[in-house]
């Protein structure tokens, strides 16, 4: 194959994960991907133009999924990455092994997430006593999962009722 032949793979609509965005255009409390990982925007500031006709955008993030603190400089006229990030919310039917078994709205039970240390709960202790107290009270127990460039993680969870 030639060097300026390309072989893409198919996909199926709506499958990209990160959209391209112009740097100056990215906002405090947005989304943008810094080395690879998708973070949120806590700081940012805008230098004046330089002697080769671009202001810099100093960007400063907070991994989504893990927490780290990223920092990035671009040209306010290039192109960043936006992860895109979406937010479902299940209820929480069970919670062995530091699993969780979660159930949508259409009654689809997923048994593949479990408790990290990205959880607004730190401890599955923690979780674990939350979902017997609304058990016993009639409850319910909501979990939120964020996805963001095909990690999938529970980073909420609060009780219902």
């Amino acid at each position: 194959m030639a060097d300026d032949e390309h072989d893409f793979e198919g996909a199926e609509a709506g499958s990209a994960s990160v959209v391209p965005t112009q740097c100056s255009a990215l906002r405090k409390n947005g989304f943008v991907c810094v080395k690879g990982r998708p973070v949120k925007i806590v700081e940012m500031s805008t230098s004046k133009t330089g002697k080769h006709g671009h202001a810099k955008v100093h960007l400063v993030g907070i991994d989504i999924f893990t927490g780290k603190k990223l920092e990035d400089i671009c040209p306010s006229t290039h192109n960043m990455s936006v992860p895109i990030v979406n937010r479902k919310e299940y209820s929480v039917v069970d919670f062995e092994a530091n699993f969780f078994s979660l159930m949508d709205d259409e009654g689809v039970i997923r048994d593949d997430l479990q408790h990290t240390s990205v959880c607004s709960v730190d401890s599955s202790e923690k979780v674990k006593s939350m979902f017997e107290e609304t058990e016993k009270n009639d409850g319910q127990l909501l979990a939120t999962v964020w996805k963001a460039m095909d990690e999938e993680y529970v980073k909420e969870i609060k009780i219902k009722g």
